[in-house]
């Protein structure tokens, strides 16, 4: 194989590890009941006027698998960091108590529980769709090179090694989904 399309192979498949990564990412931030510091990941605050991650401005710590607890480094971050998680709109209700913030994380019900599972099913179509884009702009770079000279053969297999790579990464993404599936759907 050339070099060229070595090249888009790589490229290709780099493509698509950040598509997975950026689903991983995502399922993450959808909560399967239990508390996590990783819910809040979403949560950015307005520090001297820049927006800062929740974890840069306080200790998140969890004391059970029902609450998250918020220690600002600064006291006079209290209120903006509450602010912050109610503008989220990730489903929290904070409780300030002068000193540090209380978040109880609610047991999920049968309806929310089937909300989630659609939003991740969302985000694994969003990531589907990321992977048949890399495999679109290989295969365009392949047919370039193609027309400007390299043989039909060896675009014809770097075509085929795309197509294994994509469906190499969209069962990988469906196993992910079915496990998030069942990780959301635990009662």
């Amino acid at each position: 194989m050339t070099e060229e399309i070595e090249f888009i192979l790589d490229s290709t498949e780099e493509s698509m590890n950040g598509t997975i990564a950026h689903l991983e990412k995502a399922f993450l931030n959808i909560r399967a009941g239990k508390a996590s510091p990783a819910m809040l990941g979403s949560v950015f605050v307005d520090y001297y006027g820049s927006a800062t991650p929740l974890s840069q401005v306080s200790k998140i710590s969890v004391p059970d698998a029902r609450t998250i607890t918020l220690q600002p480094f600064e006291k006079n971050m209290l209120q903006v960091i509450e602010k912050a998680i109610m503008i989220a709109n990730i489903g929290f209700n904070p409780m300030n108590n002068g000193d540090v913030i209380i978040i109880s994380v609610p047991p999920l019900t049968e309806e929310r529980r089937r909300d989630l599972a659609k939003q991740a099913k969302g985000e694994a179509e969003d990531a589907k769709i990321g992977i048949r884009n890399a495999r679109k702009d290989a295969n365009t770079d392949i047919k370039k090179l193609e027309k400007e000279g390299t043989s039909e053969d060896i675009c014809k297999s770097a075509e085929e090694e795309v197509q294994t790579l994509t469906n190499t990464f969209i069962r990988k993404i469906d196993e992910l989904l079915v496990n998030k599936d069942a990780e959301i759907m635990k009662v």
